[in-house]
This record gives structure tokens, sequence and C-alpha cells, in this order.
């Protein structure tokens, strides 16, 4: 569409159609391009340019083969004369250059300069999955939720819904009938609103939520240290301290965590000789659910094999034993980070 932009603002040529202004030959080749079935993206036209496109089109009636063929041969020749575009505004400039200058800055000057982004703000909405999603609706209105679940797509909408609670999601559900008469000018700055959420979560300086980076530092840590500092957050902010809960995986955690078919891929990925150590430590609690369940998702020569040595290994010290169910944690979230295993839910089922 910016080759449009151009043809519709130059002074007329001479000669040929000078009846017709620019304008008017920038709807003939819409009109011809649609008539053609081209999927135009009339859209990020400046919103002026879009309303004097569509009075232009609505007043015009016909013109002969002869003015079509020089107004169509008048634009080619122009496009092919044309070097280079550049976007319109700081706007289109940074929408030009998303994802390759940092958030940050992009969010600096898109908040300095009051500029939106160009396009569609609800493309950015339905570019986030169901799970991302979530919180965004949990701090809108009942209104605002129904009219995301409506511009999204089907199987995204049920997704999304079946994450909610149960009341939520029927109180959404009926709103969304009242949705017809919410005008497109509030549609825009809903999506506007929503968009622009979404982009500041995006420009966070941290790439981990506070929650995350609590529990990656805590999976490090020692049992009693870790004990120590979720006893602490429990009296300072309990919802805080169970976000950490979950955002924690230690050793102890692998059974609820890891599919029992992708115990032989970490297995795999850690020496055998730490292996030993953790199921020679293992041996009660938490820590021996967990070496049980490594050891019957195993081979089973291999499992007899690590037996063995672990108990001619004997009693481990609690500093070696920590250090290889670390080392372990660390093989599996090296996994998780390049994609190689997907760590499941807490609470959900294989």
């Amino acid at each position: 569409m910016g080759q449009l932009q151009p043809f519709a603002q130059l002074p007329p040529p001479s000669g040929g159609t000078t009846a017709l202004s620019r304008r008017q030959k920038a709807a003939i080749v819409v009109r011809l391009l649609l008539s053609e079935g081209a999927d135009l993206p009339l859209n990020e036209l400046p919103d002026d340019m879009q309303a004097d496109l569509t009075q232009i089109l609505g007043s015009m009636r016909h013109i002969d083969r002869g003015t079509l063929d020089d107004v169509v041969s008048e634009f080619a020749d122009e496009l092919e004369g044309l070097g280079l575009t550049f976007p319109r505004g700081l706007a289109g400039a940074l929408s030009a250059l998303d994802g390759r200058i940092s958030p940050h800055t992009a969010a600096r000057l898109r908040k300095e300069a009051g500029v939106r982004q160009t396009g569609d703000p609800w493309d950015r909405v339905r570019a986030q999955t169901a799970r991302q999603l979530v919180p965004l609706l949990e701090r809108e209105s009942i209104e605002v939720a129904a009219v995301v679940l409506s511009k999204l797509e089907v199987g995204k909408a049920a997704e999304l819904l079946s994450l909610l609670p149960g009341a939520t999601a029927r109180r959404i559900t009926f709103a969304i009938s009242q949705t017809a008469s919410v005008s497109p000018a509030a549609l825009d700055r809903i999506g506007l609103a929503l968009a622009a959420q979404i982009e500041a979560q995006r420009a966070s300086a941290f790439d981990k939520a506070p929650a995350e980076m609590v529990g990656a530092i805590l999976n490090f840590s020692t049992a009693a240290t870790r004990d120590d500092m979720l006893t602490g957050l429990d009296e300072a902010d309990s919802d805080f301290a169970e976000a950490v809960r979950k955002a924690i995986f230690t050793f102890a955690n692998i059974p609820q965590r890891i599919a029992p078919r992708d115990i032989p891929k970490v297995v795999r990925n850690i020496d055998q000789g730490v292996l030993v150590t953790i199921i020679a430590a293992a041996t009660a609690g938490p820590d021996k659910a967990a070496a049980d369940f490594i050891l019957s998702n195993m081979s089973g020569r291999m499992a007899d094999s690590i037996r063995e040595e672990a108990g001619d290994l004997g009693k481990v010290r609690p500093k070696d034993a920590e250090e290889a169910m670390n080392a372990l944690v660390a093989a599996i979230r090296e996994m998780e980070a390049s994609g190689d295993l997907l760590l499941l839910a807490g609470d959900e089922e294989e």
C-alpha cells in the first residue's frame, strides 16, 4: 500500500489523463486491483486517506478503457522509477523496526512521541497464547474479557475459557451476548489498551517474572536455605510464596514434573557417576521417591548396574549428594531451555 500513497499525493503530470486528480487515479488503481481479487491492506493507510478513498470511490461512476489503460501505464511507470520508500512518521518507523531495536527504546520513543503502532492492535492480542492472555483478562472487567474472546479464533477462545475459574468463565460467556453494541471506536480503544499492556510486559527489564527469578535462585540453594526462605516468604506474602513454590524445581519434584517417557533422555545427558551418587544418597522421603521414579523408567539393565554401583559406594556425604542432585536439575533445566524437554505443571497429568 505504500506505493499508492505517493501516487495519491504528488502533483498531476501534464498530458494524458490530466482531467483526473491524483487521488482519483489512485482510486482507479485500487478499484481495479480489488476487482481482480487482490487483498489490499487498506487499513494501513492513515484514517483521513481511507476516508478520502472511500468518498472518491463513491463519487466516481465509470471510465473508458483508454483512460484505464493510461492510468495503469502511468502507475506502472511510477513504480518502476521508485527506488525506495520509507515509513511515514515515527509510528511507521517504529513498526518497521519492531523486533530490531530494543523493546525499551521502542517503548520510550512511543511514549515520548505519543504515537500508536500502525496496523490492527488486535493482531498483537491474537498473537498471544491462551496462557499469556489469562493474566491480561484477570486484570480487566468481565465486559472487556468478553470483547477479547469475541476477537479470538474459536479454538483459542475455548482454551482460554478452560483456563479461567468456572464462575468467571460463565460470566464472560454471558457477557459475550452484549458485545454486539460495542462501537468500532470503542473496539479500537480496547485493542490499543490491551496491546499497550502486552508491549509493557515485553519491555520489562527482566527476562523472568519475580517468582520465577526467586524460584530459579532457590533451585540451586541448599535445602536448609530454601526452606528458610520459603518460611519467611510465607510470613511476608503467602501468595508470592506459593508462586515461588510453583516455580521451584528440585530433585524431589522430578516425578511430578518429568514425564516417564522422558527419563531415558534425561539419563543420557548426565554422567553415570552422578546418578550413582544420587541413588546411593536418596534413601528416604521425597528424594527416594524421585530416585525410584528414575530407576523404574530407564532400561532394566542400566538400573541394575546403577543400584549395584550405588551399593558399593556406601554412605554419601550430604554435600556431595546435594551437588549431584543439583547437577541433574541443571541438566534438566538446560534441556528445557533448549526445547529438548517439556516440564509438566505440578498438577498436570501426562
